[in-house]
C-alpha cells in the first residue's frame, strides 16, 4: 500500500550471499557515503526488453544462463555496491540451476513462451517454496520459509522464468505505521530510487520498481492494495499494471485486503507489462476472487497491442490534476495533446470531487481485513510469529531493531478490530468498494468513456527516516484500487531527472482495452528514459 493514495551463506555464480543481499539497515540510510555522481553505465543488457533477451537466446548469442549471471554481477555492482540501491532483498540460490534447464530444453527444441528463461525479481511478500524467505521485509517472519509457491509463481515457473530473487519492500506493504518511510524494512532497509539515490522510489513494491527500472532483471512482479505497485511504477519510470481484482490470485501472497489486494507486473515497456501479464493470470480454485474471471482472461495480451490504439477513443481527464506543480501539469498538458494528435477526445471529469464522500471507508475496511488475512496467512506459515498479535509483540520485544524509525500503530489499531461480520465492517465495505464502482461507472457512462486518465501521483520525494513520508501533490491511486478495477501507469515525462507517469484506467476487466491505449500513447510519446543515479541535488 502507498502511503500518500490514502489521505495519508551459500554462494552463487561465485558471489556470496554475505555479500550481495544485506539485512543490516544501519548500512543502508541514504546520503553520500556513497559517490554515484561519476558511474558510467555500461551493462550490457541495460534496457534490454524480453523480445531482445529471446533474440539474443535464439540466435545462440546468449544463453539464459548468462543473462542470468549478467544481472547477478548488475546486482553485485550497483545494488551491494556503487549507487547501493538496496533494491534485493535476496537472491535465489537456485538461479543458475533454473537457467540451465531452461537452456536444456531450448536446446532440445522446447520453448515454453516469451517468458523462458528470462530472469524475474519478485517482491518479498510472495511465497516461493525454494530456499528464499517470505517475509514482507518484517524481522518477524525472518524464519518464514514458505511450503509451497503461491499461485502466480506456480504459473511463472510453468511459463519458464528464472526467478532472480525477491525485492524489498515498505514493511508489511506499509501497513505497519501512519508515519513510515516507504520502502523502508526492518530486513531490509531503505531502497533507494536510482534516478537521485537520495530520493524516495515509493512504496511499498520500491525494491521491484528500482530494480526494474536500474536493469537488474528484465521484469519484476510487485503487489499493489492502494498504489503500491503504480506508485513506485510511475516514479521509477516504469510501465506498472495493477489488474482487476481477481484476474491474478492472491493465494500465497502475505495480504492486507481480500477486496483490493492484487499483485502486478513491473516492466519498462508496455509489450514486457503485457507479456508478463498473460504469464501471472489464471483462475485458482484456492482464491474464490478468480472464480468470476472464468472466460474473461486472455491467454495473449500482447494481441491488444496497437499503434492506433488511441483512435477514435474518449478519455476523461480529472480536472483536478490541472492544478498543482507547475511541472506536472505542464508534463499533463503535453501528454493529451499527444493524446489527441493519435486520435482520441479528451474531456473533463471530475472524479476525486465526488469519492470524496467515501472518506475514510477504504481505511476501516483494510484494517479489518488486514488482521482477518494475516491471522489466517501466519496461522498455517512456518515463521514463529502465529497471528498479528505475536508479531506485535515481537516487535515491541525487539524495538531497538525492528522500529528503530516509526513504530507500529497500524498493526495495533488492526489488532482491536473485531471480525468481518462486525456491521462496522460490513458498511465501510459497502461504502468504500461499493459507492466506488458506482461512481465510477456513472461517470464513464454518462461521459461515454473508453478510459479516465492523469497523473499518477507527483515526483519522488526525499527519503527521510525521521519525519516519515511527506505528501508530493496528487495522487490518482485510490478510485481504481478502492473499486478493485484496472489501472495501467506508463511514463508521461519527467522534471530534474525525476520520472512522472500517466494513469489509464476503466472499468473490471477492460486490460486488454486499456494496453491498448497505453501502448499507442508509449509508442508516440517516447518518454521512458533510463536512470543515471545521480547524487542529491544539493550534493
Amino acid at each position: 500500500m502507498q502511503r500518500r493514495s490514502f489521505l495519508k551463506k551459500g554462494s552463487l555464480a561465485g558471489l556470496t550471499l554475505g555479500s550481495l543481499v544485506s539485512t543490516s539497515y544501519a548500512n543502508t540510510l541514504p546520503g553520500p557515503q556513497n559517490d554515484s555522481s561519476n558511474f558510467n553505465d555500461t551493462f550490457e543488457l541495460k534496457e534490454a526488453t524480453i523480445t531482445e533477451l529471446q533474440q539474443k537466446m535464439q540466435r545462440k548469442q546468449l544463453t539464459s544462463r548468462a543473462i542470468t549471471e549478467l544481472y547477478l554481477k548488475r546486482i553485485a555492482a550497483i545494488d551491494k555496491s556503487g549507487p547501493q540501491l538496496n533494491a534485493v532483498i535476496e537472491l535465489n540460490k537456485d538461479a543458475l540451476s533454473i537457467a540451465d534447464a531452461m537452456d536444456k530444453e531450448r536446446a532440445s527444441g522446447k520453448v515454453r513462451g516469451p517468458m523462458h528463461g528470462i530472469p524475474v525479481l519478485i517482491k518479498d511478500n510472495i511465497n516461493t517454496g525454494d530456499k528464499m524467505h517470505t517475509t514482507a521485509g518484517a524481522l518477524a517472519l525472518a524464519d518464514n520459509f514458505a511450503k509451497e509457491d503461491a499461485f502466480i509463481i506456480k504459473q511463472l515457473r510453468a511459463a519458464g522464468a528464472v526467478i532472480l530473487g525477491k525485492t524489498n519492500l515498505s514493511e508489511w506493504a506499509n501497513f505497519r505505521s501512519s508515519r513510515s518511510t516507504s520502502g523502508w524494512s526492518s530486513r531490509g532497509g531503505q531502497t533507494k530510487n536510482p534516478y537521485i539515490i537520495d530520493r524516495n522510489p515509493s512504496g511499498s513494491s520500491a525494491g521491484t520498481g528500482s530494480a526494474v527500472a536500474a536493469s537488474l532483471c528484465a521484469v519484476g512482479i510487485g503487489t499493489e492494495t492502494n498504489g503500491s505497485v503504480v506508485s513506485p511504477s510511475s516514479v521509477n519510470g516504469l510501465v506498472g499494471i495493477k489488474p482487476t481484482v481477481g484476474l491474478l490470485s492472491r493465494y500465497g501472497i502475505i495480504p492486507i485486503s481480500k477486496t483490493q489486494d492484487t499483485a502486478g507486473p513491473m516492466a519498462r515497456t508496455v509489450t514486457d507489462a503485457a507479456i508478463l501479464l498473460s504469464a501471472l493470470a489464471g483462475v485458482d480454485e484456492q482464491d474464490s476472487y478468480t472464480l468470476p474471471s472464468k472466460g474473461k482472461i486472455e491467454k495473449d495480451y500482447t494481441k491488444f497491442l496497437d499503434t492506433d490504439g488511441l483512435k477514435g477513443k474518449r478519455l476523461g481527464l480529472e480536472k483536478s490534476a490541472l492544478q498543482g506543480n507547475p511541472a506536472m501539469v505542464a508534463l499533463l498538458k503535453a501528454a493529451v495533446e499527444t493524446l489527441r494528435s493519435k486520435g482520441a477526445t479528451v474531456v473533463e471529469i471530475e472524479l476525486s470531487k465526488e469519492l470524496k464522500v467515501i472518506g475514510s471507508a477504504s481505511y476501516t475496511v483494510l484494517l479489518y481485513e488486514f488482521k482477518d488475512g494475516v491471522n489466517q496467512y501466519l496461522s498455517k506459515a512456518n515463521a514463529k510469529c502465529k497471528t498479528l498479535e505475536d508479531v506485535i509483540a515481537f516487535n515491541k520485544e525487539n524495538e531497538a531493531k525492528a522500529m528503530p524509525y516509526f513504530k507500529q500503530d497500524e498493526l495495533e489499531l488492526a489488532q482491536t478490530k473485531g471480525g468481518l461480520d462486525t456491521q462496522e465492517y460490513l458498511d465501510a465495505l459497502k461504502k468504500s468498494n461499493g459507492m466506488s464502482r458506482t461512481i465510477i461507472d456513472r461517470i464513464m457512462q454518462d461521459n461515454q468513456l473508453d478510459a479516465i486518465i492523469g497523473p499518477t501521483n507527483g515526483f519522488a520525494i526525499c527519503i527521510d527516516l525521521v519525519n516519515g513520508d511527506s505528501g508530493n501533490g496528487f495522487s490518482f491511486s485510490s478510485p481504481a484500487a478502492m473499486a478493485g478495477y484496472p489501472h495501467i501507469t506508463l511514463p508521461m515525462g519527467s522534471y530534474c531527472s525525476l520520472p512522472i507517469g500517466i494513469s489509464f484506467f476503466g472499468t473490471a476487466y477492460t486490460e486488454g482495452p486499456l494496453l491498448k491505449m497505453a501502448y499507442a500513447y508509449e509508442q508516440a510519446s517516447n518518454k521512458r528514459i533510463a536512470p543515471e543515479f545521480k547524487a542529491p541535488l544539493l550534493a
